[in-house]
């Protein structure tokens, strides 16, 4: 079989998310829609509390998307107008975009090589209205916590972490979205725990914070029904966190395996002195990855890119091929000179559970080719 007749290797199988459990997922949505319970119900309460459970927190809280999540976890946290909030310019625009809809103002700082937010980045960008460090725990990695903590420690700031792709990440231990004042994440298909469409978790260890949460997640209204303040309609459809607790039951193999594909790219494409992989399973053992993502550099990133795709293998240049302070029309006047190089070579190669071994040898066969011919 030629190249351009195997069967074609996409970036990510959205059908089967569904195919793969067609079965489980028909009885979740009968037994669902059979209750009537579709907003607020038990399934939620119970979701919440499992997730709450794996990580080690103390309140989970399902919210409509990550980006909502992020708006609610910083107001809770109280970011407001005339305030800033540092994060890292690679990320998505939402995370910036939850900053501005809170009134205060994002300023991007430059990642470092490990592709996080550099924490001496961070330090450099501190002003005296800074009120908040926002690190996004980047393509199933977490950020060093330990040197952000200390900044935030210093400087008075409270910390809201982007864990939108970290699900099942750890440093030192200790499980991404627990380490400041609350956190996001996200049940968007294509991620970590992914649901059957838009969907997400704020989570928090403060008693007050989480109050704040309940409130502003739906319309200002107390959990007795009094409208306290101004809110947002923000909360997990019950039928998706029912899917979202079956697939929670799973969810330590299917990390696993997503660290086994990762290991096999790295035994295959270790050598290549013009592809920089990101850090292996094995090797640190401060970190704990969940391969979100697997990003990688590439030298002539765009010939590979086209190479691979008339092979039938997709690949994605993240956020549209521009860190946040690169979107002209935002307003950022930063410059920042090693993110945007680092942009320039930027890659994404397939990493989900719908791809076999073959698969991953079928991309690193095409990917040695490209390189030594």
């Amino acid at each position: 079989m030629t190249p351009t007749e195997a069967p074609s290797i996409p970036f990510f199988n959205y059908p089967s998310l569904f195919a793969g459990e067609e079965a489980e997922l028909v009885t979740l949505f009968r037994d669902v829609g059979r209750r009537g319970a579709f907003i607020l119900q038990p399934d939620l309460a119970r979701f919440e509390a499992d997730l709450a459970a794996y990580l080690g927190a103390r309140h989970a809280l399902g919210v409509g998307n990550a980006t909502d999540g992020l708006i609610i976890a910083l107001r809770a946290a109280g970011i407001g107008a005339g305030q800033e909030v540092i994060f890292s310019s690679h990320t998505m625009v939402a995370t910036a975009a939850a900053i501005h809809f809170t009134g205060a103002t994002p300023v991007p700082v430059e990642c470092g090589t490990d592709h996080l937010i550099d924490p001496v980045a961070v330090e450099a960008a501190i002003t005296p209205r800074t009120r908040a460090i926002l690190p996004t725990q980047l393509n199933g990695r977490t950020a060093d916590m330990d040197a952000l903590g200390k900044l935030a420690q210093h400087f008075g700031l409270a910390i809201i972490e982007d864990a939108a792709q970290a699900l099942g990440s750890r440093f030192r231990g200790q499980a991404a979205a627990t380490f400041g004042a609350a956190a996001a994440i996200s049940f968007f298909p294509a991620k970590l725990l992914g649901s059957l469409g838009d969907g997400g978790a704020v989570v928090t260890n403060s008693a007050a914070i989480y109050g704040r949460l309940v409130e502003l997640h739906d319309h200002g209204r107390r959990a007795d029904g009094e409208i306290v303040s101004w809110g947002l309609n923000s909360r997990l459809d019950n039928l998706q966190a029912a899917i979202l607790r079956h697939r929670l039951r799973s969810f330590g193999a299917a990390i696993e395996r997503r660290r086994a594909l990762a290991r096999l790219y790295r035994e295959r494409l270790a050598g290549l002195e013009e592809l920089k992989l990101p850090p292996g399973p094995d090797g640190d053992r401060d970190h704990f990855d969940v391969y979100q993502n697997y990003e990688t550099e590439a030298v002539r990133r765009d010939l590979l890119r086209e190479f691979l795709k008339g092979r039938g293998i997709g690949t994605l240049v993240p956020w549209g091929g521009k860190a946040v302070h690169q979107w002209e029309r935002l307003g950022f006047e930063q410059r920042l000179p090693f993110t945007e190089r680092l942009f320039e070579r930027l890659l994404l190669l397939p990493l989900n559970l719908s791809l076999s071994d073959g698969d991953i040898h079928r991309v690193c066969d095409a990917i040695q080719s490209f390189y030594c011919g």
